[in-house]
């Protein structure tokens, strides 16, 4: 591995190549250094995969954009293993280019699935590749080197249904607000459906989070005010449609561009997710500061939340950022903390007391528990929300006025 320095200023970029010829990978190399980057090298002899996996250096993980140049001509199916690993580890900041002496159109198109944005024939055309440089490096000056966002992004996702995260996203975000004194937006990010808004005790139908991302093409301060719906207690929030069917299409690099605007605009900023493995929750992930990933303490959930941990894991920036936490956790439940966290191979970061009874009138009411009622919920939220903001306690909060749910 080479670091090669540029000036100051310039974006670092990784430049990966697998399986490429040594002539062909000096060529790669040498027109990369013709362009305004500080470049990482790094030549991998071998494909690999999520069980199969490389050793990328630190440098390389902390790159701003990474370059992958993949050769497709040796073992295909593998080379499609290696894209798509690459595109899980590195996401929004990857370009994976399908270097291959075959044109057959199966194979591009299942290349493109895997991750692939970039294709080049044999024998390799320095001049072909250039312009594809350069073409990545218009893209990436609108996005990769945006300046550093102040706000956190923090994800949440459940193991399954009914573990209880749109709860906690909902009452740690009233919780950074009230006891806190934070600027913090809260997102339903369901495709339709979501609860955020019901919970809230709030009217979300002309507020929502994808109508908003569609317009991320003019988006700004003033575009911004007028979708958001506020809380009484001074929390924004982004809705999901409240209505079936009709979804509108969104994606990833959209979601992308909104969340960093969004998070240059709020100290928080809190997502409620579908669980998935989509490119849009990939997004999300990749610019999350945590990702929170909810289950209870019940075979059903930590058997869902080992395999969606499974899922994760294979992205080394994303496992850093992962806290498990189990929610409605008494210490009488048959299932340990010791064995779930045996079972996920990640230590619990959250346990959070099972209080059902007071969220269910709390959520059936349109108002969440508050901060100071001193009851174990409330008081292990404001331990949850210290610890983010490095707080060493929690001010009393002030009253909200209370009010009807929103279906009464």
């Amino acid at each position: 591995m080479m670091h090669r320095k540029s000036n100051g200023d310039a974006p670092q970029v990784a430049i990966l190549t697998v399986n490429v010829e040594q002539e062909t990978g000096d060529q790669i190399r040498e027109s990369a250094a013709g362009m305004p980057w500080t470049l990482v090298e790094m030549d991998f002899a071998n494909y690999f995969s999520a069980t199969k996996r490389p050793h990328f250096t630190e440098r390389a993980i902390d790159a701003q954009a990474c370059i992958a140049i993949v050769d497709f001509d040796k073992e295909p199916e593998r080379a499609l293993e290696t894209a798509e690993f690459l595109r899980q580890s590195f996401y929004h900041r990857v370009a994976i280019v399908a270097l291959s002496s075959v044109t057959d159109p199966d194979l591009l198109v299942r290349a493109m699935r895997a991750g692939c944005s970039e294709f080049l024939g044999k024998p390799f055309d320095r001049d072909e590749f250039t312009e594809s440089l350069t073409r990545l490096d218009l893209r990436w000056t609108a996005t990769v080197a945006r300046p550093h966002n102040s706000g956190k992004v923090l994800s949440f996702f459940g193991a399954k249904g009914g573990v209880g995260t749109t709860t906690l996203a909902v009452h740690l975000a009233v919780f950074l607000v009230r006891a806190c004194k934070k600027r913090v937006l809260l997102i339903d990010d369901h495709a339709q459906l979501g609860h955020v808004c019901l919970y809230l005790g709030l009217d979300g139908s002309h507020h929502q989070f994808h109508e908003l991302v569609r317009n991320v093409s003019r988006l700004d301060q003033d575009l911004l005010k007028g979708f958001i719906a506020t809380h009484p207690s001074g929390l924004d929030v982004l809705s999901s449609p409240d209505v079936h069917g009709g979804l509108k299409t969104t994606d990833a690099e959209s979601v992308e561009r909104t969340l960093e605007f969004l998070s240059t605009q709020y100290d928080f900023v809190l997502l409620d997710c579908e669980p998935s493995f989509e490119d849009i929750n990939l997004a999300i992930i990749a610019l999350s500061n945590f990702v929170y990933l909810v289950a209870t303490p019940e075979i059903g959930s930590i058997r869902d939340l080992s395999r969606y941990v499974d899922g994760l894991i294979q992205n080394e920036q994303a496992t850093e950022k992962l806290q498990v936490v189990i929610n409605r956790y008494s210490s009488h439940e048959a299932i340990s903390i010791e064995q779930i966290e045996k079972a996920v191979r990640l230590p619990i970061a959250m346990k959070i007391p099972n209080s059902y009874s007071e969220l269910v009138k709390s959520l059936n009411i349109g108002e969440p528990v508050s901060p100071g009622s001193k009851s174990a919920f409330s008081l292990q939220l404001e331990k949850w929300a210290a610890a983010l903001t490095g707080a060493s306690e929690i001010a009393a909060p002030e009253p909200v006025k209370k009010r009807f749910a929103l279906w009464k």
